[in-house]
């Protein structure tokens, strides 16, 4: 087969979303989550896409043991109480977009081009099917098939033609098993870099670096057994109901315990104020649980302020666990003397709030014994994001809520393996004691310079530094900031490989040669030599459980994820005469088992992985279990923080992006977002009423939207606003439509993380045409 590279001048432009033609209407906001609805939505959205049979086989097996692990959202599985329906509305969502019987191949490709597609929305090109066959881009600007012999023929020439393997990135998403993790990191690192961005540079970055610092490890110290113990619980930033609805399960049963619940966010979302449970129908047919007990409308950014706040009236009360605080923690002396010296003013000015709710919020603190803090993306995608979430952990760590039942740090993470990639490797800076394991293991040398996050991924590609970008799941563009610069930086590449079952619109910024290699589902069966193999992933609370589909692949020419990784490492390292050739590649592909085996001899924590994974365990978590805490002076650190607010001129707002709740992460699911009343499209503004009447702007008007960082002016056009009950100065609005406003150099301070929850933008009419 010869393949023609398509020129790379064509193509620029492919990252522009098409305008939007239907009709926006925004209503009234739910005041409760769940119910009726919620099963009418997960099950019109399965048999739609899946047919009843086959749709309803796969929901019966979706998070049950020996069943398949939710291709969604991270939230853990009960272990005793495990529901025959173990699944949310948008778990269901999930599993309709990847298990569809709708497939595309040879015949879509050949009518439709890249240009074409790049004129269709997200949500169209989600709706198309499953890609059934690997696709290669041809000169003539469309995918066509290509053998998997000649796609890795291709992929490894590449790799071997590259003069450093500084020069080749491999991306991961969160979707991605222990397993195929394990390899896909193994790989990198056997060909000789450690360019292993992944999906938490873009999002929870800022809390593994936050409690590393801290408590000594990067994940949270609470189980799902926790919050039946706990007596007040924090929801910062975060907005269960739509991003991880079986979490509402979880709260509803603390709060029928007991617990109180205090949201702190800029919007008072539905799934936060009382609770339908689908699954019990004395709830559909009442009036719900309701679960916020209070709710605090901070400004966009002003969270740390209001801690500050919180911690110095906690501590004029003699507030705090002294014992924990003496013989476990440092720096406390250093956080009193911090808090003594801030002007309480500047920072309920930044905040936006007011004394009562400091008073209100410190008294429930005080009148309980085991907190829990949970947060999501509206504390990490800030530029004080560590230091916002080094602040809530000053407050567990004064009244002594870490290693105790019913209380800790809660990081609610997003995709459903994004906590075990990290655990398996998938790291762009890895220390010695994670690798030389590795080194011992397979015989082989691994470099030890830390490799590009997904910014410094992005500007090497730019720069001409990148060359093979490679990307496991995902949609790189769209989940990625600064959207033009990550569209120019990518057709500079000279190849682009995209493991995906669907098509989306990374896919269409290609380089100068681009493949689309299409992976089973997590829920299809996935038959190796050595028979049936199930995989592993871990929860966003530390358990790792095994994972196997049950549904019959919707192609014939589909690979698994371990076995593309394992081919592309043959077909890369096949003439050489070294190291590289002793590791069982083959054997890894064949028994996945022979996988976890060797996982087991280099990870720590997995020991006995095959036997244990007949069930689920726990993975060490010494802070949690034992009150050890793994940071350099061995003490949980208590942190002094300088509150620096996001200036904004008087024609400015601070803009945070958010989803829909027909979306999870880039995926769009449908053009509604019922929760908070809107109906029909996407490209919206939130503002607070005073805002738009001192704006001047109408209900419904169309308006530009525009940034200026670094004298540069990123504009969209064609977005209406609406007035909504958010904080004044603040705006929301929809990722990834707004991701073009995010700079690529604005990042968080030590994490790296986007700052897409704190944008300053001006919002204008739009001028007529």
């Amino acid at each position: 087969m010869i393949l023609t590279p398509m020129k790379t001048r064509t193509r620029i432009a492919n990252w522009k979303l098409p305008r939007e033609i239907s009709t926006i209407r925004v209503g009234t906001p739910k005041l409760f989550a769940g119910g009726f609805y919620a099963i009418i939505s997960a099950l019109s959205f399965v048999f739609r896409s899946m047919g009843v049979i086959r749709g309803t086989i796969a929901l019966l097996k979706m998070n049950q043991k020996g069943g398949f692990d939710c291709p969604g959202c991270a939230w853990p599985d009960p272990d005793d109480d495990r529901s025959h329906f173990e699944f949310c509305e948008n778990g269901a969502k999930a599993l309709a977009e990847e298990a569809t019987r709708r497939v595309i191949g040879k015949a879509f490709f050949e009518k439709h081009s890249i240009e074409f597609l790049a004129s269709q929305s997200d949500y169209w090109l989600s709706q198309q099917g499953r890609i059934g066959e690997p696709l290669y881009l041809d000169s003539t600007g469309h995918y066509s098939p290509i053998t998997w012999e000649n796609a890795f023929t291709l992929m490894a020439k590449k790799l071997r033609s590259l003069s450093s393997p500084k020069e080749a990135v491999f991306y991961t998403s969160g979707r991605t098993s222990n397993e195929a993790a394990y390899l896909y990191q193994l790989f990198a690192r056997v060909y000789g870099t450690n360019n292993l961005p992944d999906c938490s540079n873009l999002c929870h970055e800022s809390s593994g670096v936050a409690m590393k610092e801290a408590i000594g490890i990067g994940k949270g110290t609470v189980t799902l057994d926790d919050f039946k113990f706990a007596d007040l619980i924090f929801i910062v930033g975060q907005n269960p109901g739509t991003n991880h609805p079986r979490m509402l399960t979880t709260l509803q049963t603390a709060k029928n315990k007991g617990a109180r619940i205090i949201t702190i966010s800029p919007l008072d979302e539905a799934g936060t104020k009382r609770f339908k449970n689908p699954q019990n129908p004395l709830d559909l047919e009442g009036s719900g649980t309701q679960l916020s007990d209070l709710h605090i409308p901070v400004k966009i950014n002003g969270d740390m302020a209001f801690f500050q706040l919180i911690g110095r009236s906690l501590l004029e009360s003699d507030y705090g666990d002294q014992i924990f605080i003496d013989e476990y923690t440092s720096g406390y002396d250093e956080y009193v003397d911090h808090l003594y010296t801030q002007n309480n003013s500047e920072l309920y000015e930044i905040c936006g709030l007011d004394e009562r709710h400091v008073i209100t919020v410190a008294e429930m603190i005080r009148e309980s014994k085991s907190i829990i803090m949970c947060w999501a993306m509206g504390l990490t995608q800030h530029k004080n994001a560590v230091a916002t979430i080094q602040e809530a952990l000053n407050l567990l760590l004064l009244g002594g809520n870490i290693g105790r039942k019913g209380a800790g740090p809660c990081p609610v993470r997003g995709h459903s393996n994004v906590q075990g990639d990290r655990t398996m490797g998938i790291w762009e800076c890895p220390d010695n004691a994670f690798l030389e394991p590795f080194e011992r293991e397979f015989d082989i040398k691994i470099p030890r310079e830390s490799g590009h996050d997904v910014v410094h991924a992005i500007e090497a590609m730019d720069s001409g530094n990148v060359k093979f970008f490679m990307a496991m799941g995902g949609n790189f563009l769209s989940a990625s900031p600064d959207t033009e610069v990550v569209s120019t930086a990518l057709n500079k590449c000279d190849l682009t490989v995209h493991v995906s079952t669907k098509l989306n619109r990374t896919h269409l910024c290609p380089g100068t040669e681009s493949l689309i290699l299409p992976p089973l589902s997590r829920s299809e069966i996935d038959v190796q030599p050595s028979g049936p193999q199930k995989v592993s992933v871990e929860n966003s609370m530390g358990i790792v459980h095994s994972s196997q589909g049950h549904l019959a692949p919707c192609s014939p020419n589909l690979l698994s994820e371990v076995k593309i990784i394992s081919q592309l490492a043959i077909y890369t390292f096949l003439n050489e005469n070294s190291s590289t050739n002793k590791i069982p590649w083959n054997l890894f592909s064949n028994d996945y088992s022979c996988i976890r085996n060797s996982i087991e001899k280099t990870i720590p924590g997995f020991d006995r992985y095959n036997e244990r994974l007949e069930n689920s365990f726990s993975l060490p978590n010494p802070p949690r279990d034992s009150r050890i805490f793994d940071t350099p002076n061995k003490k949980a650190n208590f942190s002094v923080n300088q509150v620096c607010p996001v200036k904004v001129k008087d024609d400015e707002f601070i803009l945070m992006t958010f989803r829909s709740h027909d979306q999870y992460n880039t995926t769009i699911y449908g053009l509604n977002d019922r929760y908070r009343g809107v109906f029909g499209g996407r490209r919206i503004i939130l503002m607070n009423p005073l805002d738009m009447k001192r704006s001047r702007l109408e209900k419904a008007e169309l308006v530009q939207v525009s940034s200026n960082y670094d004298n540069k002016i990123r504009s969209l056009s064609g977005f209406k606003v609406y007035p909504y009950d958010i904080p004044l100065g603040c705006i929301g609005s929809y990722f990834p439509e707004t991701n073009p406003l995010v700079p690529l150099k604005e990042m968080a301070v030590k994490s790296h993380t986007p700052i897409s929850k704190s944008i300053v933008v001006q919002v204008r009419k739009e001028a007529l045409q």
